[in-house]
Formats: structure tokens, sequence, C-alpha cells
């Protein structure tokens, strides 16, 4: 055994009331707590999108708080598909709407 965790990269796409209750500032500070890496942007459709990565059970701890949310969230759904960790980047950062 190496010690090292395989790395994941998701893309969400959060519906739901997501947009103006802070979500996207939550999700940059429960990332970096987390020590993931990506980025996270509102949607023109009202959804929040966020690309994750890192070790498989903090992508899917990440995964699990998105369904919650920050406390004004409600969050209906969260899908997750897999997505090239060339997207990824340095960090975790908020993007321009898309």
């Amino acid at each position: 055994m190496n010690g090292s965790s395989p790395v994941r990269t998701v893309r969400l796409a959060i519906r739901g009331r997501v947009q103006g209750v802070g979500y996207r500032d939550w999700a940059i500070s429960t990332a970096l707590k987390l020590g993931l890496r990506g980025w996270v942007r509102n949607r023109t459709d009202g959804s929040v999108e966020m690309l994750i990565c890192g070790d498989t059970a903090t992508v899917e701890a990440m995964i699990e708080a998105c369904r919650r949310g920050p406390s004004l969230a409600s969050v209906e759904e969260v899908d997750a598909e897999p997505a090239d960790v060339a997207e990824v980047g340095k960090g975790f950062t908020q993007r321009p709407t898309a």
C-alpha cells in the first residue's frame, strides 16, 4: 500500500434555493477546510455549478455537505458527474456566472 488515496474530480450541479443565500461563499469555505481544489459559480438558470477535486472520501464528504448547504439554502437536487482534473486549477475559487 502506497499511502495515497486516488484523486477524484467531480462536477456538481446544485439546484433549489441556492442563489442569494451565500452558497458560493459557504462552498469555498467548506472546500478549503476539507483541502479540496476546484471552483464554484452561479448559473443563469438559478443553479450553482461546482468542480471539486481531492481524494475520494473527501469529495464524497463535500457532496454530502452540498446536499445541506448553508443555513439559508434549500437544496432540492445535487447531480454529480465525473470531470477532467485539467479544469481544476489551484486552490478553490469563485468563477463568474455562466
